[in-house]
């Protein structure tokens, strides 16, 4: 277990931590605040130009005929879990920035790397994993800004303007629909250089994390989220998770699903994309009040990455299906 652990706990996780701390001692401010911003939205640029051009066309064709387990993830992703959001954010005693926040999580698409890992280690239907990961990142560009249109402005600081609605357009889905169309020409150099692309991505990811952070310090957040407060976002964190998980295992059951389908739907049915989750929240709320609501974002993906880890290594295999596939 102590193994398990340690492996996701990766290196990735602990610099985003570390940022967390350092935006919290050492907060960026005026002229130098301005200047992170405007890089932090170049990185927000580059990063979904750089999924536009990384989403492979073959692949997502190579599973798409798989329609009913890629609706149940869609929906599970997209219907069950803003459903269960909007439970947690109405709690009593929340407050506003981590009510959001936990509304947010669950408005966002399903991981892609991290998915298709945990399916491939539980013996599961990696094509199809693929092509479900791939539509819920694909649709979730437009799905989570109009969820979050639709359900945050029950949540204080919630809901979309024009202007956020203009920088989906510049910032998302322009640089999203241009890496596609470049693919031909970049595609081979994004495989070819993964490693020095990994190191863009989360670079970007980090640079956006510190900036959000430290406006969020500047106005209060360790104030107004005392270790009780998070404590407690914690807890409901795992119990979303907890939820997410029971959910999706029981609707690949209810639908008849075979194994291999069900560990697609257990890990893209339950899954939230840090990745896509901390540009957009960059994109969609002002600056104060993206470090709480990337905060249960941070805590959610942690939780997810161990227990998914414990899940996949841990799966047994049908014994009713490999009887059934021997005769």
């Amino acid at each position: 277990m102590l193994t398990r652990l340690k492996s996701a706990l990766d290196p990735y996780i602990l610099a985003l931590l570390g940022v967390v701390v350092l935006a919290s001692l050492l907060p960026v401010r005026g002229e130098v605040a301005r200047l992170a911003d405007g890089l932090a939205n170049a990185g927000i640029v580059l990063l979904f130009f750089l999924h536009g051009a990384k989403l492979s066309r073959e692949a997502v064709m190579a599973g798409a005929g798989h329609w009913r387990l890629h609706l149940a993830v869609l929906a599970m992703t997209f219907v069950a879990f803003p459903l269960l959001g909007l439970g947690l954010a109405a709690l009593p005693g929340l407050p506003a920035g981590i009510a959001s926040g936990l509304l947010f999580l669950t408005l966002l698409p399903s991981t892609v790397q991290s998915s298709i890992a945990f399916t491939s280690v539980a013996r599961g239907n990696v094509a199809a994993a693929i092509c479900s990961a791939s539509f819920s990142n694909l649709i979730g560009i437009v799905a989570t800004p109009a969820l979050v249109a639709l359900a945050m402005h029950a949540v204080p600081g919630g809901g979309v303007s024009f202007d956020a609605v203009r920088k989906i357009v510049l910032q998302l889905l322009v640089p999203f629909a241009a890496g596609q169309a470049l693919r031909p020409l970049v595609g081979g150099i994004v495989a070819r250089h993964k490693a020095v692309i990994g190191l863009v991505d989360r670079g970007s990811i980090l640079l956006i994390v510190y900036t959000a952070f430290s406006a969020a310090v500047v106005e209060g957040l360790w104030r107004d989220v005392p270790p009780t407060a998070l404590a407690a976002l914690l807890a409901l964190c795992a119990i979303l998770l907890g939820l997410a998980l029971a959910l999706s295992w029981w609707l690949g059951r209810a639908l008849g699903f075979v194994r291999a389908d069900r560990v697609v739907l257990l890990f893209c049915g339950s899954k939230k994309s840090l990745a896509t989750g901390v540009p957009m929240a960059g994109v969609l709320f002002p600056a104060p009040l993206i470090g709480p609501i990337l905060l249960p974002l941070m805590l959610f993906h942690q939780i997810q990455l161990i227990a998914c880890a414990v899940i996949a290594r841990n799966w047994p295999d049908d014994p009713g299906e490999a009887g059934r596939a021997a005769a």
